[in-house]
């Protein structure tokens, strides 16, 4: 029948399109994969990567948590997390994550001098994310954060395509711009069929501090509007808050250095 045929002719233009592509491997040790995206720069999300994987830690101390740096051009995690030095190496020539706060770190800043530039192009970009995916002794994590870069490119694609990822999570903050891109890193998730967990909204709001007058200096509702789109969920609501900033900066993240804190 004309229906058997048609499913015989996609099935083999799967096969032939699955070929190209990866295979993927887990992480040795590792049971989930969570990635922290963005399609924009600058919209909070290593701050937000940083916060995540240490409330997973802080709401059940029975598991063990992981976060990987993937941006290799901008590491921040180093700063945030308030770690510094070169990983030692295992018998077996892994690198031994950086730890602080219970959580096992890697990133590319460990690797090269702070001030130092890394002017690659994008074959030894891969090799170092492959590197950092596959040569470092993880241990025995229940979940690994992966702070992406911003964007829907080489790197993004590379890790979705070699590990099985249990979700991604999409940071934004309200304004159209960061909409824009936010909404093309959800569907570019969906084209590789990692399944999107959700939006956090950052920077919603910004109180002042004296007279308590609240300010939408990026606009509002924007990022439970493009869910409702999407058919998402909305998973957290960030403001605008100083102490978070600060808390980052100062390698202090709110998350262990505030924990009662509204922010």
């Amino acid at each position: 029948s004309s229906g058997s045929r048609d499913e015989a002719v996609r099935d083999r233009r799967a096969q032939i399109l699955s070929r190209g592509l990866p295979k993927q491997k887990p992480i040795e040790g590792v049971k989930q994969v969570v990635v922290l995206a963005s399609g924009k720069g600058g919209v909070g999300k290593s701050t937000t990567a940083v916060n995540v994987a240490l409330a997973l830690a802080a709401n059940d101390s029975t598991k063990e948590v992981g976060l990987l740096d993937a941006d290799i051009y901008g590491p921040s995690i180093p700063k945030m997390m308030n770690l510094k030095g070169n990983p030692e190496l295992t018998p077996k020539n892994l690198m031994r994550p950086l730890k602080n706060y219970g959580i096992a770190c890697m990133s590319m800043g460990f690797l090269v001098e702070e001030t130092a530039p890394v002017v690659w192009r994008g074959l030894m970009v891969m090799s170092a994310v492959e590197k950092l995916l596959r040569q470092v002794d993880w241990g025995q994590l229940d979940y690994l954060v992966i702070d992406m870069p911003p964007g829907t490119g080489d790197v993004q694609l590379s890790v979705s395509q070699n590990i099985p990822i249990a979700g991604a999570v999409i940071v934004s903050t309200p304004q159209d711009v960061a909409l824009l891109d936010a909404r093309k890193g959800a569907e570019m998730f969906r084209k590789v069929h990692v399944p999107v967990l959700g939006l956090v909204q950052n920077m919603s709001v910004f109180q002042c501090p004296k007279c308590k007058h609240e300010t939408h200096i990026f606009g509002a509702g924007g990022v439970s509007d493009l869910a409702k789109t999407l058919g998402l969920d909305v998973l957290g609501d960030v403001p605008f808050h100083v102490n978070i900033r600060e808390t980052c900066d100062s390698g202090q993240p709110v998350v262990i250095s505030q924990p009662q804190s509204d922010a």
